[in-house]
Order: structure tokens, then sequence, then C-alpha cells
């Protein structure tokens, strides 16, 4: 440890600008009364360039305002356009307590923390008679760890350099050599960093590197013990949260702290969770757990230094055997028990586990190695407690064997749904705000509202309720939902200040026969063609698979000669959005990280073109046995299980197209069953965005064709 550690912690030198950390408490002679929040509203809408009040943003403000003052929770949809997150940053500072808001990605986390708060607390600051605080919290492993930094050797890094591919030992003294870099860097970097963030980190380095250097939270052994607890850079973000009137915090990390009894994220009395309609899916995704031979040999290597070496050769042994178990299982879905061989490969594992736990024994404060002992026992506990987990195969869990590009196996286990999870540690002990621009599927919010665990329709009887609702209550069943009826909730659409009906038309190629593969059909392809020819490019191609996004590159490259076509893959992402952009004869083709990451206003996007209904694939385990499920129980898997997720998929990538007041274009989907399907087609059209709707090809190259040239 260096000394400038203790006295950039210690000392006077604290991370961030007083000003923006603590509290400015106004004195007794300039307190003045409490604000209405339109009046707030008023203020930080003037503070932005060219901002403009909009009837929608004050709607959601004042409906915000008012289910923290009733208690009871909210679901807004708030279309593009709105100013969603002013106007539930401004009721947030009206809140007696800390606010916590919870977004989708670190992104949209950063975006709140670096421009939208600073601008909004010099905004109110001469109304509220004080400068509002904010700070960011992001999981552990997102900040430096200086135990981890200490520990490690430039020249003999840690073991977790063999994650980079057992497969090929060649690449260890280049690799190496590489990450001894990086490493020096970072010592250097540590002795500046006043946060230890890895996203001010710049420039960045790759997540191998990174991974040396940062802790998992489940791997920290506490403040309490660890040598560097004082200048924790983890620890002094909670700190700086903890005395925050806002706290930005992001999906994972609130999935998270849901699911280890709300120990992470400070006491608070209003949540905000934007784009609320990704939190399921994040949530089961931090249920998740899996295992593979490559990380058993990676616990058998760190418990060495603990264990004999007969209780280390057992999980090699159950590493060598779950290799077998994984060769000889196909991919894909394990329905009913578990193979022979696997099932014996967990066994061996549970035992091994739980005798090397008890031999490496509890950690103590004058262990020489606090740190690295507890990583070795942290990892094996959660081996043995996943292999436990997959050997009951229990009817709430879903296993199944997973195989990437690159040949890796893993077996992964996942809860069949997590309403059940939410409903019990999402709405307790506070106010829930849940917004985005895709909450009302099919114009209604009951299917959203019935994935985040809130009650629907409880006053109708079984016999009065849609056979999707009833099925949809199947599938929270086997989460084991507690009982939901003290959830008051209520909705609001507060729409969009565009005029969709004018602005742009959603054609639909009805005339082309119905989709049968993943690839792109000749009809397809050539209804595609005609309609980037009408308009010279400012095309956003968003495609269901790679093989389908690939075959129109080929076709479009081939018949649109003066045309650049640019293709998700071939360069960075951030590099191809930019160069769309700058070159209005372009087109970008993508699959699904296009459908909602692409923010082009103006008329360098002014056609976007979907080629497929944005379905599940029927092999993707999770919604496969969640249909499953619903098909036991009677009703239609498709229509319960499928059809919302494909509603909000398509909602988020026809919601490309119209960014801005000025905006113009038109959405072609070229999928004949959004006009044909009579059973969910009318429920998806509902879903998006009241554009002008018309299925004629020849309205729709006219209308290109003017467009190109205005």
């Amino acid at each position: 440890m260096t000394p400038r550690y203790r006295e950039r912690v210690l000392g006077t030198d604290l991370s961030y600008p007083r000003s923006s950390l603590l509290p400015v408490t106004a004195s007794p002679h300039t307190r003045r009364a409490r604000p209405e929040v339109l009046d707030l509203l008023a203020a930080a809408v003037g503070a932005v360039p060219d901002g403009a009040e909009r009837p929608g943003q004050q709607s959601m403000a004042k409906a915000i305002t008012a289910a923290v003052e009733q208690e009871e929770h909210l679901l807004v949809q708030a279309g593009t356009g709105t100013g969603k997150s002013l106007a539930y940053l401004v009721p947030s500072l009206l809140v007696d307590g800390p606010v916590v808001i919870s977004t989708a990605t670190l992104a949209l986390q950063s975006q709140l923390v670096d421009h939208d708060l600073p601008r909004l607390a010099d905004a109110v600051e001469p109304v509220l008679g004080k400068r509002p605080t904010f700070a960011v919290l992001k999981g552990r492993h997102h900040y430096l760890c200086l135990a981890r930094l200490e520990g490690t050797s430039a020249d003999e890094p840690d073991d977790g350099l063999f994650d980079l591919g057992e497969a090929k030992p060649t690449k260890w003294l280049g690799e190496a050599g590489r990450l001894g870099k990086h490493v020096e860097r970072l010592r250097e970097w540590a002795q500046e960093t006043e946060t230890g963030d890895r996203d001010e980190l710049d420039p960045g380095v790759d997540d191998s590197a990174w991974k040396l250097v940062s802790m998992p939270a489940r791997e920290c052994v506490g403040a309490q013990r660890c040598p560097y607890g004082a200048e924790c850079f983890a620890e002094a973000s909670r700190t700086r949260a903890r005395e925050a009137d806002i706290v930005v915090t992001n999906h994972s990390l609130l999935a998270v702290d849901m699911l280890t009894g709300r120990q992470i994220i400070p006491p608070h009395e209003l949540l905000v969770v934007d784009e609320a309609h990704e939190l399921a899916d994040r949530v089961s995704s931090a249920s998740q757990a899996e295992l593979t031979p490559e990380t058993l040999e990676r616990a058998a290597r760190r418990c060495r230094a603990y264990v004999d070496d007969d209780v280390a050769d057992r999980l090699m042994e159950a590493g060598d055997l779950l290799t077998v178990a994984l060769a000889e299982v196909p991919a894909g879905r394990i329905v009913g028990e578990l193979p022979t061989v696997l099932a014996e490969a967990l066994t061996l594992l549970d035992a091994g586990g739980r005798k090397a736990v008890e031999a490496i024994g509890e950690v103590r404060a004058d262990d020489a190695d606090p740190v690295r002992k507890t990583q070795a026992r942290t990892i094996l506990g959660d081996l043995v407690k996943t292999a436990q987990r997959m050997v009951a195969n229990a009817e709430h869990d879903v296993i199944w064997i997973e195989r990437d590009e690159r040949g890796r196996r893993a077996v992964v286990i996942a809860p069949l749904s997590v309403a059940g999870t939410l409903s019990s540690h999402l709405f307790s002990d506070r106010t829930v705000v849940a917004t985005s621009a895709t909450l009302a599927l099919g114009g209604q919010f009951e299917t959203v509202a019935r994935s985040l665990g809130l009650p629907v329709n409880a006053d109708r009887p079984p016999s009065a309720r849609t056979p999707a609702e009833q099925a949809r209550e199947t599938v929270v069943r086997a989460d084991e939902a507690r009982d939901t009826a003290g959830l008051a909730w209520s909705s609001l659409d507060v729409g969009s200040p565009f005029d969709y009906a004018k602005q742009g038309i959603l054609y639909v190629a009805a005339h082309l026969p119905r989709p049968a593969s993943s690839g792109l059909t000749e009809p397809a392809a050539n209804e595609m063609v005609e309609l980037v020819q009408a308009l010279g490019g400012r095309t956003l191609g968003l495609f269901s698979s790679r093989k389908a996004a690939e075959r129109a590159a080929e076709v479009l490259r081939l018949r649109t000669p003066g045309i650049t076509i640019l293709v998700q893959g071939e360069e960075a992402l951030p590099i191809l959005v930019r160069k769309f952009r700058q070159d209005r004869n372009s087109c970008l083709l993508g699959v699904m990280s296009l459908w909602q990451g692409v923010d082009v206003p103006g008329d360098a996007c002014q056609l976007v073109i979907i080629d497929r209904l944005p379905f599940p694939r029927p092999d993707e385990p999770l919604s496969a046995a969640r249909s499953d499920a619903v098909q036991t129980a009677g009703g239609s898997g498709f229509a319960a299980v499928s059809v919302p997720i494909a509603a909000v998929r398509l909602a988020q990538g026809v919601g490309r197209l119209i960014r801005s007041r000025g905006d113009k274009g038109v959405v072609a989907v070229l999928d004949s069953r959004l006009e044909h399907a009579t059973s969910y087609g009318p429920f998806l059209r509902k879903s998006l965005p009241p554009f002008w709707y018309t299925t004629k090809p020849e309205v729709v190259r006219g209308a290109l064709r003017r467009l190109a040239e205005s």
C-alpha cells in the first residue's frame, strides 16, 4: 500500500467536490415554502437548451407526486420525446428521504449523472433553497480493488488469466506481457483516480486486465477484514450514496440487491425504474447460475493452498466428469430427469465442494492472506449451491446445456419466472414508479404488470379472464408468488409529443409470403431493394438473425451500387452509427442490439426495415419452458409468452424512426403476419405508435421518393 492511498482517503482530499457531495441546508432566514412540482419542472425545463413545456411530461410529474403521497405504485408509459427523465427527476426532489433511480444500462446511468442531474441541480437550487445532491452506485466489480491490485504481480498474473483460452496455452507469454503492462498502468492510475470507477479510466483496458484488479461482491472479505478497507473505492461509493438525495444505479445491481436482502442500495422512499420493460429479464439473469469444467478447475487450483491434495483432486475429478457430460448431452433444454452422467458429475461436485469448504474453515483476521482465502471459500460455496440446485431439478427452475460460438459448453439453471420474486422484494417498504416507452402492450398495462409481480384483474373471476391472462398466472404461480392483493397500483399513458400519424407511415408488406426460415427470403429481399432504391439510402435494417442481415447486405451491395452498406460486426458499433449519421447515402444493417440501441434523429434515418416479427426462438430455453408451463395448464404458450416478447421488441425497433418533432419516414415490416394474423396481429399493432397505416407498396414507394426529393 502506498502512503498516497491513505492520504487521499483519510486526509482532506475526498473524492468528489463537496458542493456535489454534501447537502446544502438553507438557513432559517432563507427557508421557504415547499415549491409545487410544476414550478420546479418549469425551472428545470428552462435550463434545457431549446426546452419547452410538454403536457405529457407535466402529467407524469404530477402523477408521480400523487403516487408518493398516496403510497401507491405507478406504471407510466412515456413515449419518445416526452422528456421522462426530467418528469421523474423533478418530483424526486420533493420526496422526504432518499430516492433511487434505476436504469437499464450504464450508458443511461452515465447520462443522468454526467449531464441531466448537474444541470438540474443548477436550475432548481434557487427554487428549492438548497442544492440537491446525487451519487452513482455500481457493482463492486466496476471499482478498482486495492487489495487485488497489491496482490497481483505483473510477472505472475492471477489465475484468472487462464479464462482467456485454456485450449491455447501458447497465448500465455503474449497475454502475460500485455496484461503486465496493463497492470502497471492501473497501478499508476490508482495513484491519481478519485473514484476508482472503471468508466473514468481513459483509455480503458479489456475485461481480462480489469478482472485482475477488481473484486466481485461475493468474493469481497468486507471493509472490516480487508487491510485496504479504509481506502476502498467501492465502500466510498456506498458512503456517497448514503449521503445523497438521489442515487442512480442500474437494473443489474437492483436485482442483486433484491436477491441478497436489500443490503446494497441505501434505504429509500421512492424507487424509479426507467426502461422497466427490461427489469424482469435482468432479475432472471441475476438469478441464473452456470457450471463449466474451467470453473471447477480454477476452484481446485485456488483451494490447493488451504486443503489437502486429495480434496482438491476430487474437485478436478468432478470437472473431468462434467467435461464428459457436456460432451455427451446435446445443447438445449433438459426436460425431465437429469442425464445420468450429468447427475453424477453434479453429485461429485456437491460432495467434493462441501469437503473443501469444510477444510478451508472460517476466514480469521489473522490469516496470512484473508482476501484469497475468502475468494476460494466463496467460489466453492457458490459451486456447491449451484450443484445442489441443479440436482434438485425443481419445477420452478429451468436447466439447459449451452454452447457458444467458440465451442465452450456450460450447464445453466434459471428460474421459470421471477414475478413472485419481484412481488415479494421490489415493492415492499417503498413506492415504485416503473416507466418506459413500451409498457402498454396491446394498449393495456396488464401484461407488463403481471411480469413485475403486480396483481391484475384480481376482482374478475377466472372465467371472465382471457386465455392469455389465465396462462400468465400459471407461470407466476410457478415462482410461488405471494398474495399480491395489498399491492395497490395505477397506470398512466402520457403519450408522446410527436404527431405519429403525420410524421410516419407503418407499412406492412401484406402481399409477401409468410416467412419460413431465419434467413431473408427472395421476395422479402426484392421488397427491401425497391424501398431502399426509392429513398436512396438513409435506411436502418433490423433483422431477426445474423444470417438474414448478411444476406440483406449481399443483395443491397449487388443491386444498389451507389449506396454505402454498413453491417454490424464489420466495425465497432459506435463507428458504424457515426458513419450512418454522416452519410445520407448509407444503410446500417444489424441484429437485436440495434433494435433499441440506436438514436439517429433527423433525415439520416428515414426508413426502418424489419424483416420479420421478433418472436423468441423456439429453442430458447427459458421462453420454451414458460410456454410449456402455460400449455400444460391449458392455455396458449404462444399467446402468453411469445407474443408479449415480440410486442416489446417490435415496439423498440419501430421506435428507432421518429426521434424528434421534425423527423419523417417509414417503418416497413416485411412480415405479412402483422396484417393477416387475426389472433395476435391487432395486439402487436396496438403496441406500436399510432402511425398512418398501409399495406400498399406503391403508396409507400411514392412517399419515399418524395422524401428523397425533399
